[in-house]
């Protein structure tokens, strides 16, 4: 068994400004390493844990996860940087988590003052995540040294499964959806032009749905899904950078 380095949550306190980062459905926190390291270099406190089955060499670990682990672990991040006492919270999340950060926005969590998504499918759109993660899942396989033969037999498995768990995350995505109209922070959402996952013109309903605040809507015209380690990510950190800059931080209070 060869020996893998697995990614680590990331954590770095600085300012008194704290920002945390969800990644996407089959990533981890590497999806959002540069977009950390930047902002830590800007003074800002980072928190990018991963989610609950995520980071590990078996796909199996995120099919046995639901919504509703995730979900918890997004409250249990906000909780982590109150507790380590933050009181006023960004937070972002590329594709799946952008739906989780998306859902703390329309429920009002205490303490976010504002956030945003990349990438993410919040409304249905035409997406290819299914087929996806049977790459993906494939790939953590045969990384992991797993013989053709048990690959094989796994993948039938994880396949089915994966299509079980891709329904549950898009009913937890039209909950949300429909909750649009109830945030009241501002909003930044960020698409890929290049979005080889999914159907990168969504992004307007959901801006649409916004009725009650302010939001930026920027188009990265060059980059596919992963916008947070494409092309257009240091314009995506600058953009980040500058929507955080309009925040309500009230440190005169502090």
């Amino acid at each position: 068994m060869k020996t893998i380095s697995l990614p680590k949550p990331l954590f770095t306190q600085n300012g008194s400004r704290a920002v945390l980062l969800l990644h996407a459905y089959s990533g981890s926190s590497n999806d959002v390493r540069m977009l950390s390291r930047f902002l830590e270099k800007e003074n800002y406190t980072v928190y990018s844990p991963n989610f609950s089955g995520h980071a590990t060499m078996a796909p199996e670990d995120i099919l046995e996860k639901n919504t509703n682990d995730w979900w918890q672990d997004t409250r249990d991040a906000l909780q982590f940087l109150k507790d380590k006492g933050y009181q006023q919270i960004a937070v972002f999340g590329l594709s799946m988590g952008g739906i989780f950060t998306m859902s703390a926005l329309t429920s009002q969590v205490e303490g976010i003052i504002g956030g945003g998504f990349f990438c993410s499918p919040i409304f249905p759109v035409k997406n290819k995540v299914p087929e996806n993660f049977v790459l993906y899942a494939d790939k953590v396989l045969k990384t992991a040294g797993v013989s053709a033969e048990e690959r094989a037999e796994r993948m039938v498995k994880i396949k089915d499964a994966s299509f079980a768990q891709l329904k549950d995350i898009q009913s937890f995505s039209e909950r949300t959806a429909n909750n649009l109209g109830q945030v009241k922070v501002p909003v930044f959402m960020a698409q890929s032009g290049s979005d080889e996952m999914i159907d990168p013109h969504g992004v307007y309903q959901t801006a649409q749905a916004l009725t009650q605040t302010r939001f930026t809507l920027n188009w990265y015209p060059n980059s596919g899904h992963v916008l947070t380690i494409g092309p257009d990510h240091k314009q995506l950190e600058q953009d980040v950078m500058a929507f955080l800059n309009t925040l309500s931080w009230n440190e005169e209070k502090e």
